[in-house]
């Protein structure tokens, strides 16, 4: 090319400003998701979250980032690890246990917040409704408070004398004043007493389910959704089993029934994460959280230890607990060892 078309051509080129245009990079949504256990603990539950984005056609680290955080066990850790995750700016924050709601409302209005398993949403001020959540908050309720009444129903049941009922309380956990307020009220409709015993660390179990003995109480009703029992509650069906305490558990079976519970019955927590992980796509795509009514579970489970019903001493009525359940529609399953 002669040096005069070289320069013509040039010429052209920055007269009409035809520079290569480059391509914006794809915004590729982040979910911060925070455990109270270990990852260890809340494994099924954590695969249970990333199943239901799989099933919508996700696929981490490509089209979407996963921000997993774990407390091993420490409410303590809750408050940095939300202005952690507010931090790092991600698109949405997904809460599986009450304390893990609180710790988040108390850093951002803003980033949308999924509950995945929270008790009473509206009790604890994070929704205004379950139908109208009125703000950056919405997501699954377990009904664990409101099924505090059909454990001790169930417990009942299993020991028709029941008649003094020992309730084991952790004072710091959020939910420890629904849960007493419940089984009090279940307990002045069947008409036995109710004495709650209180652990606030592993190694006050002993001393409470002794306590509970002491008072000569037929059985003992733990709440173990979340927090300190939920990731002690090997511990204490231990502590039970060495005072020959029945324990009857509200919350699902998952890992209580092969650890020797007598019974077991609460939702499917697997089952809210997956339908949480809905949510998450839809707030991603655009939703408000205010527009999404709080949901409540569809599937619940119940747990019968036959072999530790035997070791106790007791007969289950196997076919009427299930019965109950099952007419009620509350249980979808009953799994016995």
């Amino acid at each position: 090319m002669r040096r005069r078309e070289f320069i013509t051509l040039l010429g052209g080129v920055a007269v009409s400003g035809e520079l290569p245009v480059r391509a914006q990079p794809r915004h590729i949504p982040r979910v911060g998701i925070v455990w109270i256990a270990s990852q260890t603990v809340v494994g099924p539950f954590h695969d249970a979250f990333r199943e239901g984005l799989r099933e919508l056609g996700y696929v981490e680290g490509q089209t979407i980032f996963i921000e997993a955080r774990f407390a091993q066990g420490k409410l303590e850790l809750l408050p940095g690890i939300a202005e952690e995750l507010v931090r790092a700016k991600v698109d949405v924050l997904v809460a599986p246990a009450t304390a893990i709601v609180q710790s988040l409302k108390q850093v951002t209005t803003a980033i949308p917040i999924v509950m995945a398993n929270v008790a009473d949403p509206v009790g604890f001020g994070f929704v205004e409704s379950l139908q109208h959540p009125g703000a950056n908050i919405t997501g699954f309720s377990n009904l664990m408070v409101e099924q505090v009444g059909k454990n001790i129903e169930l417990f009942r049941e299993a020991l028709p004398d029941l008649s003094r009922l020992a309730v084991l309380v952790d004072p710091a956990a959020p939910d420890a004043t629904l849960v007493l307020r419940e089984a009090r009220a279940s307990a002045r409709v069947l008409g036995f007493s109710l004495h709650p015993v209180e652990a606030r660390q592993p190694e006050d179990f002993d001393s409470a389910v002794r306590q509970a003995s002491d008072q000569n109480c037929d059985g003992l009703l733990v709440s173990t959704v979340e927090g300190l029992f939920f990731v002690n509650r090997a511990r204490i069906i231990e502590a039970a089993a060495k005072h020959r305490m029945p324990a009857v558990f509200a919350a699902p079976p998952f890992g209580l029934a092969e650890a020797g519970a007598l019974l077991s019955y609460g939702a499917n927590t697997p089952d809210m994460l997956r339908r949480s992980a809905r949510y998450v796509d839809r707030i991603i795509r655009g939703a408000k959280p205010a527009e999404l009514p709080v949901q409540q579970p569809i599937k619940f489970e119940l747990g019968v230890n036959l072999k530790t019903a035997k070791a106790l001493g007791l007969t289950i009525p196997r076919r009427q607990l299930f019965t109950r359940s099952a007419h009620q529609g509350m249980a979808d399953q009953i799994c016995s060892r």
